[in-house]
């Protein structure tokens, strides 16, 4: 099913296959923010990262000397949702534990995500709560890809992002596997990062800098804007596809990929989050159109 929520100024819509948000427009205009998906580049819209970000070393990992097998950033993005509140301008859905996710992810979860507007602000909201006997480790991170450009007659090089009081950072670089193996020193001049293919030849840009707190998608030619705000989140993915792909993904996280030379072992995992027995966790991001 897919459920719309507006008010005076904008209007999303939400998959409940994912919990996915798939629609971003002002009211008065025809302008789509959300990648729309294609198959030839990539088909998803803005899918949810759970219970891990980014890839496992050789997909699996152990815990308690057992081994499992999970693919690139979890199971939840592939899951119906069941709508639990329905509102005019918020939507709620929530995913739990069942048969098939304990044979890859041993621990008993509710995940709730959330969908609210404010103004020309939609706030995505996540909650995980631990149903298990045992304390639990999961990873949490949003994946929403933006049309870029925004208008078939702009270019992509007219763009760029605006960070907020950055002048540099560290960017981690993932190998063909998807794996964390160097980090190099990154100068942002005047906040500011052009935009290009080039900029994803190799692959996403990953960033562990908890002073990154927002990111605005911007024309030199216009007024258009992105503005995604993340505060407290670790790490923050920027992706396109090298490949001419018409969209750009800025994508707040709660966890990372596994690096290059790690044990498997999730207690070393980098990123992870515990939570006690009936612990909540929750975070939210906000996209301003």
């Amino acid at each position: 099913m897919n459920y719309e929520i507006k008010n005076n100024f904008i209007k999303a819509k939400i998959k409940s296959f994912g919990a996915e948000l798939n629609s971003l427009q002002k009211i008065d205009e025809d302008l789509e923010y959300i990648w729309q998906g294609n198959k030839e580049f990539w088909n998803r819209h803005s899918p949810i990262l759970f219970p891990i970000v980014g890839r496992l070393k050789e997909d699996s990992y152990f815990y308690k000397n057992q081994k499992y097998n999970m693919t690139q950033h979890g199971f939840a993005r592939d899951k119906e949702f069941e709508l639990v509140i329905n509102e005019d301008d918020f939507l709620e859905f929530r995913l739990c534990s069942n048969e098939k996710t304990l044979e890859i992810y041993l621990f008993s979860f509710e995940l709730f995500l959330s969908y609210k507007l404010e103004k020309s602000s939609l706030i995505v909201s996540y909650k995980v709560i631990n149903k298990s006997n045992e304390e639990m480790l999961f990873s949490i991170g949003a994946h929403p890809a933006f049309n870029w450009p925004l208008k078939k007659d702009e270019k992509k090089e007219d763009y760029f992002l605006e960070f907020e009081n950055i002048k540099e950072s560290k960017r981690y670089f993932l190998n063909d596997k998807g794996l964390v193996y160097k980090n190099e020193d990154l100068k942002i001049s005047d906040n500011k990062m052009p935009l290009n293919e080039e900029v994803f030849k190799n692959d996403a840009l990953v960033f562990n800098d908890l002073n990154i707190k927002s990111v605005s998608l911007k024309n030199s030619n216009n007024e258009n804007l992105i503005k995604v705000d993340f505060d407290n989140f670790p790490y923050l993915g920027i992706w396109s596809k090298p490949s001419g792909a018409p969209f750009l993904c800025i994508e707040p996280w709660f966890g990372v990929a596994d690096e290059q030379n790690s044990t498997q072992n999730l207690e070393d995992k980098k990123g992870l989050i515990t939570l006690q027995k009936d612990e909540i966790f929750s975070c939210f991001y906000s996209i301003e159109v």
